[in-house]
């Protein structure tokens, strides 16, 4: 399996394969699986090129813990374009990276690749509150004192020959609101379609893209692409940027809002909102009556699984590298911990905030999932790194499949993506 990363692809959403490109990396780790045992040394083929031909020069290189500081530096002069470095280990599970730098006429060409040793044995910095359940139990009852209520009008932009699409508001607990485009195939027939719940990745954004999986109702489902600020998705590119820009320049600062309080936090409407999500789709008469399944990436990984545990009723669900998790390992010098990494903002790790962040952290949802989940990872990822989907997984007690991909950062192929449908499908009731 190899590694290999673009040039041109920008600092914080580094890709593995050049686009369009002079700069070829190559990192191949001497174990297939790039996985070592604790304590068991890792070496690493290193390979460079410019316009496909090996480059002969001297490279600099860091060795670090998962999204931790360099430990380690030196230099390494590649023959013929390439070079093998031994990497040395860890004495405690989790990941090392490698990060190299290649300095061509004035231009500097990264790239890094991790290696796991031992992940199977990580184990999450978060604890389950005693009443963590009990707190859920209430805030998922207090829907009931609002009644379920939603518009829905046609989205002809959406509609194709196969499938009709509907923009919905959801009304969550009288004070928020939600917006998802609904698709479902044309003449659907009362009682024959499962349900699919997408939750939408970090960001204050539209809807960009209501039929980036439109196969799902090509395939019979009730598919929601949902959004969780409740801001019209029909509005300006411009509209949405001013509103980012009043949360902050990265636009996820929500993801900080409310900390202090567990009654308060911003997340609090969105995870009922998965909840209120799933009750608008069931009353639907097109549902099959049985299968009620989530899938997401990073946030919207992290909130598929959450759904999963809030709704006794999901069937199966679906998470990529799921964000918002064990985000408060970083109280622990050295660990390593999930988005929206809370340790880069001041006062972000403080013990009350922390013992409120465990009342939403995904570890704690992962211990009460009852269905059966799919989960996908990658090791390069530097968003939601490779420890804290460890720390998932490793939490998840029911049955559980993985499909791990190395090579991945912070991104997924449309084939696997597409993988995620049919091993649903396949598992309908």
């Amino acid at each position: 399996m190899l590694a290999v990363l673009s040039l041109t692809a920008s600092p914080g959403h580094a890709q593995n394969y050049p686009n369009r490109s002079d700069y070829l990396w190559v990192t191949v780790p001497d174990h297939r699986d790039w996985l070592y045992q604790t304590g068991e040394k890792a070496t690493v083929d290193i390979q460079f090129y410019l316009y496909g031909m090996p480059v002969d020069t001297e490279i600099t290189w860091s060795l670090s813990d998962d999204l931790q500081a360099a430990d380690k530096t030196g230099t390494l002069k590649l023959k013929n374009g390439r070079a093998t470095l031994n990497i040395g280990t860890r004495k405690t599970p989790g990941f090392r990276d490698l990060s190299l730098v290649a300095t061509i006429n004035g231009k500097k060409s990264k790239h890094h690749v991790k290696v796991g040793f031992s992940p199977e044995q990580i184990k999450p910095y978060t604890q389950e509150p005693a009443d963590f359940w009990e707190f859920w139990q209430k805030q998922v009852a207090s829907l009931k004192s609002t009644p379920l209520s939603y518009t829905r009008e046609r989205a002809e932009e959406y509609c194709t020959d196969k499938i009709d699409c509907d923009l919905l508001k959801l009304n969550v607990d009288g004070q928020h609101s939600v917006y998802a485009y609904l698709s479902y195939p044309k003449n659907a027939k009362a009682g024959s379609c499962p349900i699919s719940i997408c939750p939408p990745g970090a960001g204050i954004k539209t809807i960009k893209e209501p039929l980036r999986h439109k196969y799902y109702a090509e395939n019979g489902f009730l598919r929601l692409e949902m959004e969780i600020h409740g801001i019209d998705p029909r509005l300006p590119e411009s509209t949405f940027r001013e509103i980012q820009s009043a949360f902050a320049a990265k636009g996820n600062n929500y993801l900080e809002n409310g900390l202090d309080n567990r009654d308060n936090y911003y997340m609090r409407h969105v995870y009922l909102a998965l909840v209120r999500a799933v009750e608008m789709m069931t009353s639907l008469p097109e549902w099959d009556g049985k299968n009620v399944t989530f899938q997401g990436g990073s946030q919207g990984g992290a909130l598929a699984l959450i759904g999963a545990a809030l709704c006794p009723n999901t069937t199966l669900t679906v998470a990529n590298h799921p964000a918002l998790s064990d985000m408060a390992a970083y109280a622990e010098k050295g660990r390593t911990g999930g988005y929206p990494h809370f340790n880069r903002v001041n006062a972000m790790l403080t013990p009350e905030k922390i013992k409120v962040m465990a009342y939403y952290d995904v570890v704690n949802f992962a211990r009460h999932i009852a269905c059966p989940v799919f989960m996908t990872w990658g090791y390069n990822d530097n968003v939601c790194p490779p420890t804290t989907s460890y720390a998932v997984w490793n939490t998840l007690k029911g049955e559980k499949e993985s499909l791990i991909t190395p090579v991945n950062e912070h991104w997924t192929s449309e084939t696997t993506e597409y993988g995620h449908m049919v091993w649903v499908k396949n598992r309908l009731k």
